[in-house]
């Protein structure tokens, strides 16, 4: 029997219900004969770090794409229809209607969306503090531990800032990870 391709389908979830709407199809897929239709179902998520007013630095699990949900499945009409009838799910992305066929994504996207997962895997910490340039912070990790420093620029991408240290009356530039630094 020849190998069917499997593509990947988005399928727009009720907001904030993403975890649970995962976990109805994935018994709907045990429960019905739709093991080999439906290979994947992805809920793309990021750790993110932020602080308490106390201080204390927690982490969080945070979707990166709220209210969609990724399906790599060879699609015909039982498979949308099951899809459809699982509580939450509001229908297919790329869909006027849901009696519409679903459109699958491009190879492009497929490959964007599954290196931006892995990056997510892989990616140990993001921090969803902000800060501001010229905050006064203080250092908590390395060789310059307890300086206090301004921010002079903020690289969020990378998780950086370059912080103006006074060391022997002489103001010195450092750059630090999000995670070395506190605010005052």
């Amino acid at each position: 029997m020849a190998e069917v391709e499997r593509k990947w389908y988005v399928i727009k979830a009720v907001t904030g219900t993403e975890k649970k709407v995962k976990l109805n199809i994935e018994n709907e897929i045990e429960m019905s004969s739709l093991k080999d239709s439906i290979t994947k179902v992805l809920i793309p998520t990021e750790k993110v770090f932020h602080s308490t007013k106390s201080g204390k630095k927690v982490v969080t699990e945070r979707n990166y794409f709220p209210s969609y949900i990724f399906v790599e499945a060879v699609m015909n009409g039982e498979v949308q229809g099951t899809l459809l009838e699982v509580p939450g799910v509001l229908g297919f992305v790329g869909c006027k209607h849901k009696s519409d066929p679903p459109v699958p994504l491009r190879p492009a996207e497929v490959a964007r969306l599954l290196g931006k997962v892995d990056e997510l895997l892989t990616q140990d910490e993001s921090l969803l503090q902000p800060y501001v340039v010229g905050e006064e912070i203080k250092v908590i990790d390395g060789p310059f531990n307890t300086f206090n420093g301004i921010i002079e620029e903020i690289d969020t991408e990378k998780k950086k800032l370059k912080i103006m240290v006074k060391i022997f009356g002489r103001k010195t530039p450092l750059e630090l990870g999000f995670m070395q630094v506190e605010k005052i």
